[in-house]
């Protein structure tokens, strides 16, 4: 695991640091000096048309207080994990920083922005697996590291529409690397690696949706659960229409092995892929 924060330029198979990073160096933000007027129209001008990304990589400006964009970043995911994405504002993101409420706009130009570095961050937290001659075994490795940064972090799974951000892309980078010689073409490349990602995010999204009803009906078990919704759950099999989900209440003996379901699901994924694809 990544103990730093590195932007991954390029795939290499392990976490690395840029030697031009710039990105999360100790970059100073805005403290309460005014900024020029002629300097704030560039700025403005700037974040009109390029990316969070691209203006971190300019060089940094005069120094003014120790706020850089690791910091934004952290501080903000902190309140997300433990309070939900809709908890991190602007106004928030500054108490917790202990900085004045328009010091992050240096950075960035509002919520959308701070959650590109937000996912960015996490992201960086993936240990990418090695270069491989089996490209099932990355996809395999990629979707288990994928999983355990979705479920460390939750409310990842909520943005889903974020811009692409450095490494969030050397995931499929990493993917489409291990699939490449293989004789696929590129769309069929990127479709291996969205299913086997859709499946990850799918499975993810149900175990967050139950960890979430465990919280709103105040449950600290999935036993407890179960015997929570006990009396509809047998008024509903009482029915008859559901004959085999009874059973498999009744039968199945692995109904909290998370790992082990996931795992299975995946297998099944990678063999329908092999097959289909005869890779």
């Amino acid at each position: 695991m990544c103990t730093t924060y590195p932007r991954r330029t390029t795939y290499t198979g392990k976490c690395t640091l840029s030697t031009a990073d710039t990105l999360y160096t100790d970059r100073p933000a805005e403290g309460s000096h005014a900024m020029p007027s002629q300097e704030r129209q560039a700025q403005a001008h700037d974040k009109d048309h390029v990316s969070v990304w691209e203006r971190l990589e300019r060089p940094a400006p005069a120094p003014r207080t120790t706020l850089t964009p690791r910091r934004i970043a952290k501080a903000a995911v902190a309140v997300a994990d433990a309070e939900g994405l809709d908890a991190v504002t602007m106004r928030r993101l500054a108490t917790e920083l202990g900085v004045a409420p328009m010091a992050a706009y240096r950075y960035v130009t509002g919520k959308d922005e701070l959650i590109e570095l937000m996912v960015d961050f996490v992201y960086a937290e993936m240990d990418l697996p090695g270069e491989t001659d089996n490209w099932r075994t990355t996809m395999h490795t990629l979707a288990l590291r994928i999983r355990e940064v979705l479920l460390r972090h939750s409310w990842v799974t909520r943005a889903t529409w974020c811009a692409p951000t450095p490494n969030q892309l050397a995931v499929p980078e990493a993917a489409l690397a291990a699939l490449d010689g293989l004789g696929l073409d590129a769309d069929t490349a990127m479709v291996v690696y969205s299913t086997v990602t859709s499946y990850v995010h799918g499975a993810v999204n149900a175990e967050v949706g139950v960890t979430q009803l465990l919280r709103v009906r105040g449950w600290s078990s999935r036993e407890e659960a179960r015997s929570g919704l006990a009396s509809q759950m047998a008024w509903l099999l009482s029915t008859g229409r559901f004959p085999m989900y009874e059973r498999y209440i009744g039968e199945a003996g692995r109904k909290d092995d998370l790992q082990w379901q996931f795992e299975t699901g995946l297998e099944c994924v990678l063999d329908g892929i092999s097959e289909h694809l005869k890779i």
